[in-house]
């Protein structure tokens, strides 16, 4: 018996279920939860070599965020795009993907977790584990009692909803 005030199937989990074979089943990169276990973010992570900077790249990306959330049939207010370079937040109002709301410097926000993110090739796996910490802390101060960004990330509403959620990396 599945309660469903705890615990909230998702597509991605229905489709893993529904999957012989887990490698057909695309997820996003990264998926943020609210305390409730509601989705509130998706995020897809390019590392070191890959990069978002090419239009070619920025367009395939958010194409790919855009399928992920028509077919999650819920509404997932934020979507992430994530390269060593920057972190691009933009809102989903359940039609259309907006531009960028707000943008970081990676090293910036990262290099908190990773002293020597300057200095190192980041590649994808690694990317993610950093952003999660980064959303984490942002959700129990685990690091820091101010996370990087913390003002920016309440200004547009997405720390609000990530405080006492967690995190799941595909």
């Amino acid at each position: 018996m599945i309660d469903s005030v705890k615990q909230i199937l998702t597509w991605w989990r229905i489709q893993t279920m529904q999957a012989t074979n887990l490698e057909d089943v695309d997820f996003p990169d990264i998926l943020a939860l609210d305390k409730e276990g509601q989705i509130i973010l998706i995020a897809e992570v390019k590392g070191f070599p890959l990069k978002f900077q090419g239009t070619k790249a920025q367009e395939y990306a958010t194409l790919r965020l855009i399928d992920y959330l028509q077919a999650a049939k819920i509404a997932i207010p934020f979507a992430m795009l994530i390269d060593v370079d920057k972190i691009q937040i933009l809102k989903w109002d359940g039609n259309n993907l907006s531009k960028p709301i707000v943008c970081f410097n990676t090293a910036d926000v990262l290099s908190h977790y990773e002293p020597k993110f300057c200095d190192k090739r980041i590649f994808s796996l690694y990317l993610k584990g950093l952003t999660e910490a980064w959303l984490r802390d942002l959700a129990y101060h685990w690091k820091s009692g101010t996370p990087p960004f913390t003002k920016e990330m309440a200004q547009i509403g997405l720390l609000q909803l990530v405080e006492d959620g967690t995190t799941e990396i595909y």
